[in-house]
């Protein structure tokens, strides 16, 4: 499937490209952000699971939104889709390779050294699918972090040009063991080196009870990055379960183990819906998804235009893994 065979993306970028900013690039489009999630989380998509026709579909209409936010291709071969082909997990040695996709693209900065100084901003795309004849669309979990991500390449994407380069990536295959994340890691579009931060944007769909106007940082214990945001004016603060070690639960952990400050941005991580056939757009909050996004608008404008640097605090930096050998890349995109 080619990207310019997606079907319905259209109406969706139709409608984000029509909204008026009267205000500044970084006013959030809401009907943007509740469209995005929409279709990644529709019953025709079936939960998106790892490795599936409705996963690729998904990849598809990600890489045309992001050509449509004026973003360029970061795969290899100047695409926004990064093939990446795996074993699954359990299966038998000569079980035939499975099949995701990375969406990547990149806003260059202005700065002489933008592509050294880079920040990274991911989610992941895939669901659980189908089970026994249920279908789990994943609307939290991770429909709302795409979403996010998307919009704030469409922001940064229209307006001046940032300082810094600004790399996003949406991760397939992320419920299935990080198949997406493990291949950018050994395929970054610039030297992991050169990666100054990593925001991964997870289940931000609904407000934590506990703290319904404030969203949480993994890790936040680990790097002075937390801080430099909320400092910024983020409603951020730290993880209230560290019980559940949600730092090493999602895709930031892969850019971590090799050196990244990567962390994730999550708002309500244990709900009712999680992992379930409930988990869909009408059991959502899109006021404050909406509010989220806005909210980080300013302060990742601040990161992508500053000098900062996050770095891990003393003691605190995930144990380095040995270097990846380069994977070869894909030739096709689907």
């Amino acid at each position: 499937m080619r990207i310019g065979q997606v079907i319905a993306a259209g109406l969706m970028l139709g409608a984000c490209a029509s909204v008026p900013s009267e205000t500044a690039r970084l006013q959030v489009c809401a009907e943007c952000v509740a469209a995005t999630m929409k279709q990644l989380a529709a019953p025709e998509m079936n939960g998106r699971a790892c490795g599936t026709h409705d996963e690729h579909k998904a990849a598809g209409m990600l890489a045309e939104i992001f050509e449509k936010a004026g973003l360029k291709g970061a795969a290899a071969n100047g695409g926004f889709l990064q093939e990446v082909k795996f074993t699954p997990r359990g299966a038998a040695p000569e079980t035939p390779q499975s099949t995701t996709y990375n969406v990547v693209g990149r806003i260059k900065g202005s700065a002489p050294d933008a592509d050294a100084q880079a920040i990274l901003l991911t989610a992941h795309y895939d669901h659980v699918g189908v089970r026994n004849g249920v279908t789990f669309p994943g609307a939290n979990d991770d429909a709302s972090g795409s979403a996010a991500v998307v919009e704030l390449a469409r922001i940064l994407g229209k307006g001046k040009t940032p300082k810094r380069t600004v790399l996003f990536a949406l991760f397939g295959c992320e419920e299935a063991g990080g198949h997406g994340a493990r291949y950018f890691v050994g395929n970054p579009p610039v030297p992991l080196t050169s990666i100054a931060a990593n925001l991964e944007f997870e289940m931000i769909g609904l407000p934590d009870p506990q703290r319904p106007k404030t969203l949480m940082l993994t890790g936040w214990e680990r790097s002075n990055l937390g801080p430099a945001l909320q400092q910024r004016g983020a409603e951020i603060g730290p993880d209230l379960y560290p019980e559940q070690n949600f730092f090493r639960r999602s895709d930031n952990y892969q850019l971590a183990l090799s050196g990244v400050v990567a962390q994730t941005i999550s708002a309500w991580p244990l709900p009712p819906t999680y992992h379930q056939p409930t988990d869909t757009i009408e059991n959502l909050d899109l006021a404050f998804m909406a509010d989220v996004v806005q909210s980080l608008a300013e302060p990742i404008d601040w990161l992508v235009n500053s000098d900062f640097r996050p770095e891990w605090l003393p003691g605190m930096k995930p144990a380095p893994q040995p270097p990846r050998p380069p994977v070869p890349a894909a030739a096709a995109q689907p």
